[in-house]
């Protein structure tokens, strides 16, 4: 069972920013597909950002977009999450998520971390 974790969450005033990480226990972040998705109590989990694994397609939510942005280091074996303009709406608990299957960003995930703070103060 692949184990992802998350780091780099915090509060942060409104148009702050701050960088998300993600890193897998065992096995590469190359050739996989990686995701962002994050959840508020109470609501079910929310796409936000994806990568996929060989060509570095990238997808956002339509509510990121142009101020997110998701990358992959592959030596430092890293997935990062890049947040700008953070507004309180972004307020919620951040996972990292991964595919069994190396290639194209999946429809659904395999592996999900444990979830990172994110809270936007107004």
């Amino acid at each position: 069972q692949e184990q992802l974790f998350e780091s780099g969450g915090g509060l942060v005033q409104t148009g702050g920013s701050l960088r998300l990480s993600c890193r897998p226990s065992g096995r590469s972040v190359s050739g996989y597909p990686m995701g962002w998705l994050r959840q508020v109590p109470g609501k079910p989990r929310e796409f936000v950002a994806a990568i996929g694994g060989f060509d570095e397609t990238t997808n956002y939510a339509d509510s990121v977009k142009g101020r997110f942005t998701i990358s992959r280091d592959n030596a430092k074996n890293t997935v990062y999450l890049q947040m700008n303009m953070l507004q309180p709406a972004d307020t919620a608990v951040y996972h990292c998520a991964s595919s069994v299957l190396m290639g194209a960003i999946p429809s659904r995930w395999d592996y999900w971390g444990q979830g990172t703070q994110v809270t936007v103060s107004s």
